[in-house]
């Protein structure tokens, strides 16, 4: 598979939306970009974010329709992405409540589906 710069920062720029998004919502940012281990088969978690006793998993995509971006993540990648969330958990010994988002952004909408994977 060929390296796409373009996508790349596509992803980037859309991450970055997404966590001033939360922070505008009272969530602070805890780690972006997280994963757990080299060759572990889990899924790198976009964004980490906290409000009180609530931290929220968030898979980010860049795609023209929302429907675009719930099909581009596969229940594969959702499986390895809650593998990946159980793993953080356990180490930071969590003891709050904890749920996965997606942010969708399309041009310039932000769609913030929550309780999603």
């Amino acid at each position: 598979m060929l390296f796409n710069y373009n996508s790349y920062r596509s992803g980037l720029r859309a991450e970055f939306i997404a966590r001033m998004y939360l922070r505008l919502h009272g969530f602070r940012i805890v780690q972006s970009r997280y994963i757990t281990g080299r060759n572990t088969n889990r899924a790198e978690i976009d964004i980490i974010a906290q409000k009180r006793n609530l931290i929220v998993f968030v898979e980010v995509k860049s795609r023209p329709t929302v429907s675009d971006g719930f099909g581009a993540i596969s229940p594969a990648q959702a499986d390895r992405l809650r593998r990946s969330a159980e793993t953080y958990l356990s180490r930071v010994r969590w003891p709050g409540d904890a749920r996965f988002d997606i942010i969708i952004i399309c041009g310039h909408r932000i769609h913030w589906i929550k309780n999603s994977i």
